[in-house]
């Protein structure tokens, strides 16, 4: 899989004739080469249901006189640009028309993906109907006839679904539809199924042929679900709605599944679908940048106009990227990630029974994240299949369950010397009633006071004694051989129509309400939703008491920085090279109109100080792609050395013996 790539949509309503009339090949090449592009994923079938090359499976676009997909992959390849091939799966609105019993219905009979999304909107098909024989047959045919490089398959994954077809297979094997828990392997065989069809399919006429199916996000403990994929491509548009956030989660998890992968972003200010939208192009620097900086190769979207002509705003645009990833490349290649820290994701373990109130966990994972980043440590996203001994500090999120096989698996982690972060729900048995590993306290219950008040016994980073505000749900703890870190205070009452004080919550009583944050030889506990409180709220005590926590647990982290919070550090290791890469990105995402976030002005740092443990002592240290040598020191296994400056990116290579 290269680096540079261009996702280019083309779904194009037959109401528009004629299209592609403005095709032009050399124009098409000099947009590609502007762009330093050396993959394109390009179109034989869109939303629309439309083919764009003659097609006895489907149907050419009414308003296209010529076969468009041979004329793109012909150009691209002629100037050595791999061509993927893409194909709507699981939306073909044509289709939908003529075969609306085809169709997703949830419990209602109604159809899916219309309602909440851009209205009127597209009509999901389900893999359980005679539609996927439909598809097959799209997919077979243009493997077969045109050279492609890969194939990219969307809008698919494990649906809900009770339409007739679901509604009459769950019957025929005695399950009740009305029950959603009897339905879900039903709905889980549909996929695999579809998989394993396309599979074949490819494997019949082009064997080894790349092949992602896009469901727009990678589980987390799904496995399974990711290795139905020959690599992995994360969609991740930071102003389409997932912000700057979303892209270092997932592909810390990606990236130790040992499979090759790419960070998907767009040229889009907005998300797909728009038309004559640009983001500044600092933006796109910085974007591909991090996907370098996390072992991801890049993809770019963009969406080509109907009449087929290249955009050369875009391109510029996009080759302002590219040019510095094309730069880039060598010092990125087959490079595993180094880390010290090990975030358990709240996705891939699932959430505590009594925990379960309907409403999204999700926010534990990103504010964990976040505070990962900000207090530039060197982390990895798993799951329980993980090594778990590859780590020295393990995270468990606000709600993780820990049942038996969970508790073998962190007993023998601590046994090897790793140490636990737990906060709120994780750390008790899946009932929520006693701890299921030894944190040196005693569970007490779900305290009644809900926002109370945190009194460290040490002193934060950036601010003075105090009582702090915790907005997120609490656990009432005793003691049971910790030490206290630091104590619960309750408020003098809860806010309610009878009782409340002033226009928020009530101040403290300063009665003690026991141990909030309590370590043992095994760990720390913090009695708080404390990731998904940083996350809805970004209130600093929250970071300062998890990163007092971590360098607690942590005495001797592989890479200090002076870095500011807004920084990105991540240590790359490309073993046959024997080197290390520090790769930090500097940018300051601001927020504009609705939710939007963007990035225009990147303000240089300098003199950025790194220090670097090694296991094997260091001949060189250089930056990279300049090749200028900067001067370090080495002590005890530790190398340090100055960063003149940084503008976006920067990548120091230390080479060792």
């Amino acid at each position: 899989m290269r680096f540079r790539q261009v996702h280019l949509d083309f779904h194009t309503s037959e109401a528009i004739n004629p299209i592609g009339q403005r095709f032009d090949k050399k124009q098409f090449q000099e947009m590609l080469q502007l762009g330093h592009v050396d993959s394109i994923t390009v179109f034989s079938k869109c939303h629309h249901g439309w083919a764009y090359h003659p097609s006895e499976a489907n149907e050419i676009h009414p308003g296209l006189g010529f076969d468009l997909l041979a004329a793109q992959i012909e150009a691209a390849h002629e100037i050595g640009v791999k061509t993927p091939v893409y194909i709507s799966a699981g939306l073909d609105e044509k289709l939908a028309r003529r075969h609306p019993e085809w169709l997703i219905r949830d419990k209602n009979d109604s159809t899916g993906w219309v309602k909440g999304f851009m209205e009127p909107g597209y009509h999901q098909f389900c893999m359980n109907s005679p539609y996927l024989d439909v598809l097959i047959n799209q997919i077979h045919e243009m493997l077969a006839r045109y050279d492609a490089d890969g194939l990219f398959l969307d809008i698919v994954g494990v649906r809900k679904c009770y339409c007739h077809n679901c509604v009459d297979s769950a019957m025929r094997e005695g399950k009740d539809p009305r029950q959603e828990q009897e339905m879900r392997d039903l709905w889980e065989r549909t996929y695999a199924n579809y998989t394993d069809r396309v599979k074949e399919t490819v494997e019949s006429v082009k064997p080894g042929l790349p092949i992602f199916h896009n469901g727009g996000h990678i589980q987390r403990g799904r496995r399974d679900l990711a290795m139905m994929n020959t690599h992995l491509e994360l969609e991740s548009l930071p102003t389409g709605g997932w912000g700057y956030d979303h892209f270092p989660l997932s592909a810390r998890y990606a990236q130790t599944l040992g499979v090759d992968f790419l960070g998907m972003t767009g040229k889009f200010h907005t998300s797909w679908g728009e038309f004559g939208g640009y983001k500044h192009p600092n933006a796109l620097r910085y974007e591909a940048a991090l996907s370098i900086a996390n072992g991801a190769k890049c993809s770019i979207g963009d969406q080509l106009h109907p009449d087929g002509y290249m955009d050369k705003a875009t391109y510029a645009l996009i080759g302002a990227a590219y040019s510095e990833v094309e730069s880039k490349e060598a010092w990125c290649d087959h490079a595993t990630n180094v880390a010290d820290v090990a975030l358990l994701s709240l996705e891939a373990t699932g959430v505590h029974e009594k925990a379960r109130d309907g409403k999204s966990k999700g926010a534990s994972d990103a504010g964990a994240v976040r505070m990962l980043l900000e207090g530039n440590y060197l982390f990895d996203v798993i799951d329980k299949e993980h090594d778990f001994n590859a780590y020295k500090v393990m995270i468990l999120p606000d709600y993780v369950a820990v049942d038996d096989e969970l508790r073998g698996k962190l007993e023998g982690f601590l046994q090897h010397g790793g140490k636990v972060l737990a906060t709120g729900w994780s750390g008790l048995d899946p009932e929520g009633n006693e701890f299921a590993i030894d944190l040196g306290v005693r569970y007490e219950g779900l305290n009644p006071y809900q926002p109370d008040y945190f009194r460290p016994s040490f002193a934060p980073q950036s601010l003075r004694e105090a009582s702090f505000i915790f907005y997120s749900q609490g656990q009432k703890i005793g003691l049971a051989g910790g030490t206290e870190l630091g104590k619960r205070e309750d408020p003098y009452f809860n806010r309610d129509v009878f009782t409340f004080c002033s226009h928020q919550h009530t101040p403290s009583s300063h009665n003690d309400g026991g141990p909030g944050m309590v370590e043992n030889n095994n760990g720390i506990y913090i009695a708080w939703n404390v990731f998904e409180d940083y996350a809805k709220k970004g209130s600093l005590i929250l970071k300062e008491t998890v990163l007092h926590a971590l360098d607690r647990l942590l005495p001797g982290k592989t890479l200090e920085t002076s870095l500011p919070a807004q920084g990105v550090v991540t240590l790359q290791e490309q073993k046959a090279h024997k080197r290390l890469v520090n790769h930090l990105l500097y940018a300051s995402p601001v927020r504009r109109g609705d939710g939007v976030e963007v990035i225009e002005d990147i303000i240089p740092l300098r003199n950025v100080q790194v220090s670097v443990q090694t296991g094997s002592p260091v001949k060189q240290v250089y930056l990279a792609p300049q090749l200028t040598p900067i001067p370090f020191s080495s002590k005890d296994g530790v190398s340090s050395y100055t960063v003149p400056e940084l503008e976006c990116h920067q990548m120091v290579v230390l080479d060792y013996e």
